[in-house]
């Protein structure tokens, strides 16, 4: 297949994915009743407006509560695009005003509105709010891989070609003295693999790789390499799939005193970083309270023009004329400015960061760059990475294939390829311009050494500061308990379809309370001994969140356990992991435990110490858990249900 066709075929599984999506967006939303909505978590409905007022940027931020259905599970998160609507007309055609997610805290949901002023009917009752649709990104995806696949002698087409296509490996250039000189200033404190990847990326005139297996130091390694690009080729374009990563990597390169320019909605970014904002940075201008002034005035004037209601005569009607030019003109006034201001503040930064969709914002258009670097290259869709590709001339990509994949809602899409990231094929087509980061700092080596051995090629080393590190000596760093033959078989809950063992869940709280006891409670909260309750599904979350609230031992500590599920834990780490794997019946379906990177990341959370309890009978139908139980059996880290 040509380079084109494999983009056509990326393009049309980014449409099967966006129907897919769309499709449970249809199903729980807009083919709901409102209480049918409110109880499948999309809607908040009746909610009290609490305040209003102007945030970052001049934008009106509104304060809301939910009124009823207080411990209700919804589907509210930052970020995500709302629907502000009002019932109070008694109409099917509700009035609504869109609006983005800055945090959700319990039962107060803070949004900024996309728009200029507040609602006529924000005062008129019957509030609600509906998680919407983001179409854009879509958009913003299909539009990427066309202008890829159109491409003709230029830096796209030969990037294009050397991801996809038949492109073989040019000779890598020698970086500059100047670049040799800033990597022995600035890489002093990296190892042997980490300054062999600053390296070869300084080299390459278009693609490299930096792998980074868990706790191998990648994010320390991405920021050294962006502050010497920077300071070679004086601005650099930083992306990843998601608002958390960017703003990481925000906060990582703000403390190394660069001038960092944060592209996105200030709702979706963290409290640290709204300073870096592009709003937050416009208002800070030293020529914002001129373009303020000229704002007013335009209110003012339209204020003036709309006073001339039908009943006047000539002299009126070119008044209100006149009145409507002279806004014109402020506005023409008051857009020159702001263009020139936010000129200036993109021409300044020495690091311009967004998500990939977020870098074809209105502002970067027009905009090139020498280098992108993106981050958690390997849960980035694709067609995703094409946007910021298409501004630069050379790429790096960070991240690790063998960790959590793109999320997909399409299996059919995943299926037939959508799930294989140009992370994946450009590290097997290019294998050379690849380095693996090797020494992880977070793990004792028992628990690194399965993963090791398994995903990495038994080249991962334990740093001597983590190696033998323990939670106390006379403990095992891991423990797997074998349910097998104990009759806990798995449940699937009817409305969600999600799985739960509840025998399993409370052996695995039972073993976590032990030991917390062991350890003592007092002592494990002077401490501050943290602790991760990992689980694949959704339900299961669910059933652990009960016990350990109704658990006298646990919930003294429920600051220092988080319980969620695999994917909310990646790029985390806990002093103590404990995975419940779930799956327990008489055919020995694994489901979607058979995504054996999922275990990875949930196994290499741990720093010192790993628990897993799950039934080997239906595990061991799976050649992955096959050498897992081996292992711990091995090394005597294996016991039986019935021992314990």
């Amino acid at each position: 297949m040509t380079a084109q066709q494999q983009l056509q075929k990326t393009l049309e599984l980014i449409r099967l994915e966006r129907q897919a999506d769309l499709e449970q967006y249809r199903q729980k939303v807009l083919l709901r009743s409102l209480t049918q909505r409110v109880k499948e978590g999309v809607t908040w409905y009746p909610i009290r407006l609490v305040r209003d007022y102007i945030g970052t940027g001049e934008r009106i931020i509104l304060e809301l509560e939910r009124v009823h259905h207080h411990d209700q599970p919804h589907s509210f998160q930052s970020g995500k695009l709302v629907s502000l609507f009002c019932n109070a007309s008694g109409k099917p055609e509700k009035q609504h005003a869109n609006a983005v997610i800055n945090y959700v805290q319990d039962n107060l949901l803070v949004i900024t509105l996309n728009h200029d002023e507040l609602p006529d009917w924000i005062d008129d009752g019957q509030l609600g709010v509906d998680v919407m649709f983001d179409e854009m990104t879509y958009k913003e995806m299909e539009h990427a891989l066309k202008a890829v696949m159109k491409a003709e002698d230029n830096r796209v087409a030969e990037l294009r070609e050397l991801f996809l296509g038949s492109t073989s490996t040019k000779n890598q250039e020698a970086p500059s003295e100047l670049a040799i000189e800033i990597m022995r200033e600035c890489t002093r404190h990296l190892n042997e693999s980490q300054m062999k990847a600053v390296e070869k990326l300084l080299e390459t005139e278009d693609v490299a790789f930096i792998h980074g297996p868990p706790g191998t130091g990648k994010t320390t390694t991405l920021v050294q390499a962006i502050v010497i690009t920077q300071k070679v080729e004086n601005q650099v374009l930083v992306c990843t799939p998601s608002n958390a990563a960017i703003d990481l990597l925000v906060e990582k390169l703000a403390e190394q005193g660069l001038n960092v320019l944060r592209i996105g909605h200030p709702a979706r970014v963290t409290e640290q970083t709204l300073s870096k904002t592009l709003d937050a940075r416009i208002a800070a201008h030293p020529n914002f309270s001129e373009l303020r002034a000229l704002r007013k005035k335009i209110e003012q004037v339209r204020t003036m023009a709309s006073k001339y209601k039908r009943h006047f005569g000539h002299s009126e009607r070119e008044q209100r004329r006149l009145l409507k030019e002279e806004a014109r003109v402020l506005k023409s006034d008051a857009d020159m400015l702001e263009f020139y201001i936010i000129n200036d503040l993109l021409q300044q930064a020495n690091v311009i960061c967004s998500t990939l969709v977020g870098s074809s914002h209105p502002v970067m258009r027009g905009r090139k760059f020498k280098t992108v670097f993106i981050d958690e290259a390997a849960q980035s869709l694709e067609a995703a990475c094409w946007i910021p590709l298409l501004k630069s001339d050379r790429v790096i990509l960070a991240g690790d294939h063998a960790q959590l994949p793109p999320t997909i809602k399409s299996n059919e899409a995943a299926q037939a390829g959508l799930a294989v990231t140009l992370f994946e094929k450009g590290i097997s087509r290019h294998p050379e311009r690849a380095t693996m980061l090797q020494v992880q700092y977070r793990m004792h080596e028992a628990i690194m050494k399965f993963s090791s051995r398994y995903f990495y090629k038994d080249q991962l080393i334990a740093h001597p500061s983590v190696k033998a590190e323990l939670l106390r000596s006379n403990q095992a760093p891991i423990d797997f308990i074998d349910t097998a033959g104990c009759g806990f078989s798995e449940k699937q809950d009817p409305e969600s379809l999600s799985r739960f063992n509840e025998e399993e869940a409370s052996l695995l709280i039972h073993q976590v309370e032990k030991l917390v006891e062991g350890i003592g409670l007092e002592e494990w909260q002077q401490q501050d001994i943290t602790m991760g309750i990992i689980t694949p599904y959704r339900a299961q979350v669910d059933h652990l969140h009960k016990l350990a609230e109704a658990s006298p031992v646990l919930e003294p500590l429920h600051k220092l356990i988080t319980i969620n599920t695999v994917d909310a834990f990646q790029g985390q780490e806990r002093d103590v992991i404990a995975i419940s794997f779930v799956r327990s019946n008489e055919k020995a379906e694994v489901g979607f435990l058979g995504d054996i990177r999922r275990t990875n990341v949930a196994m290499t959370r741990a720093r010192k110490k790993l628990i897993m309890v799950g039934d080997s009978a239906t595990l061991g139908s799976h050649p992955f858990y096959i050498e897992l139980l081996e292992y711990v059996q091995t090394h005597g880290f294996y016991r039986s249900a019935f021992e314990v």
